[in-house]
């Protein structure tokens, strides 16, 4: 009995011992997955390191003369425009997290030797800020984000934070900078949080210190043609993910490899690639959106079909949306499993196809006219009342207030 005991005490002391090594190194407690929720570790352990916290926020607001133009919403592209000010929290693997500051929009410096510059060690997020019919500034399911982004950080050696303090460190710098938010309801605010490591050291290990910064666009539609389907280029020769890697984590080097196949799939006079994988060629993401299938199914009911989430796609906060709308309908069958090319080719034989889509944060949904794969083109139908309009609808609907709903978090 004795020696059973001083087993579990030893045992309890080197979990402690490692839980204090990872809140030093993250600056926060562990996550932990929960069924499809990410949320902290609930054990607590005294730590020195400081924390991120709201309510040391520090403001340096823009004179006058250091106000930027806005420019018109009909000019609006994305990315292109920023407002006038930004968030910065700095971190050191001593020290933990620094006060947070809104400063007017400046560039950064970096040694050159800075670990983000050689390793990707970076991470980002997308999200938006909407101003709604009501005159409300508004959210969309901010909580999902920092949730996807603390993942991400683990996963990449970078610190992790109280979700909840950086979410409100993100609605005071839209309160500040509120009138770049577009009075349009085919427009929004773009949200970019952003981390990277920055210790000037090029060994090849966790950084010892870290840039947590926020950068805001206002933004008009992501495709210039609007609610227009799109045609993509399916070739299994090119691969964007694979089981094992970081094809679920929104970092950017999940990113720059893909432009290049992209500008090849726009010389073959597409506008996105459809990422597959495997030997027998899984369907997995369209461009940087989740995909969606609506067809009939062999027992003649409408299934409305996504890959699911096993490390190769992204976590969409969209994707999620669409699934719970979805499935609150229950007007037909929701299904998260494994596509196949073949089982495309099969099904559009058999004119079961009813539509395909995208869906992101950047452009909601996007319609899929056509699939050019391995010398066919499959050619996608689409009804006038299509599900993935009436998707883009509830959800435009949510975000411009013309539909009372809990995903949308109001700023003020």
């Amino acid at each position: 009995m004795k020696l059973w005991k001083s087993s579990i005490q030893r045992k309890k002391k080197k979990r402690e011992a490692f839980l204090k090594l990872e809140i030093k190194q993250f600056g926060h407690f562990p996550l932990v997955k929960q069924g499809s929720e990410l949320t902290s570790s609930v054990m607590t352990v005294q730590t020195h390191i400081g924390n991120l916290t709201y309510s040391d926020l520090e403001e340096k607001i823009c004179t006058p003369d250091q106000l930027h133009p806005k420019p018109e919403t009909s000019a609006l592209v994305f990315g292109k425009y920023f407002t006038d000010h930004m968030l910065e929290v700095s971190w050191d693997s001593e020290k933990g997290w620094a006060k947070p500051v809104i400063s007017p929009m400046h560039n950064l410096q970096l040694h050159p030797g800075a670990k983000v510059l050689h390793y990707a060690i970076e991470l980002f997020e997308g999200m938006k800020a909407y101003r709604g019919e009501d005159g409300r500034l508004r959210l969309f399911r901010p909580d999902r984000n920092m949730a996807r982004m603390l993942n991400t950080a683990k996963r990449s050696s970078l610190p992790t934070f109280d979700a909840n303090e950086m979410i409100q460190c993100i609605k005071r710098l839209i309160q500040i900078d509120r009138e770049w938010i577009p009075h349009s309801t085919t427009s929004s605010l773009y949200i970019r949080p952003t981390l990277i490591g920055t210790d000037p050291s090029l060994g090849v290990a966790s950084p010892n210190q870290a840039l947590l910064y926020v950068l805001l666009c206002p933004v008009g539609p992501y495709f210039t043609s609007g609610f227009k389907p799109i045609s993509l280029l399916a070739d299994p020769q090119y691969v964007r993910a694979w089981p094992g890697g970081c094809g679920a984590m929104k970092m950017g080097a999940n990113y720059a490899p893909t432009i290049y196949i992209q500008k090849q799939s726009e010389l073959l006079g597409h506008q996105q690639v459809l990422w597959l994988y495997g030997a027998d060629h899984q369907l997995t993401e369209v461009g940087t959106m989740n995909i969606f299938v609506f067809m009939m199914n062999k027992a003649g009911e409408r299934e409305l079909v996504t890959p699911p989430l096993e490390g190769l796609i992204l976590p969409g906060v969209t994707r999620l949306s669409l699934l719970e709308l979805a499935r609150e309908w229950k007007e037909f069958r929701v299904v998260e499993r494994t596509i196949t090319m073949a089982e495309m080719v099969e099904a559009h034989e058999e004119k079961r196809i009813l539509e395909i889509f995208g869906a992101g944060t950047a452009c909601v949904v996007c319609p899929i006219s056509s699939i050019s794969y391995q010398g066919r083109e499959l050619n996608i139908p689409r009804s006038e009342a299509s599900l993935s309009e009436r998707f883009f609808k509830t959800m435009s609907d949510i975000h411009y207030g013309r539909l009372q709903h809990p995903w949308a978090v109001d700023i003020e």
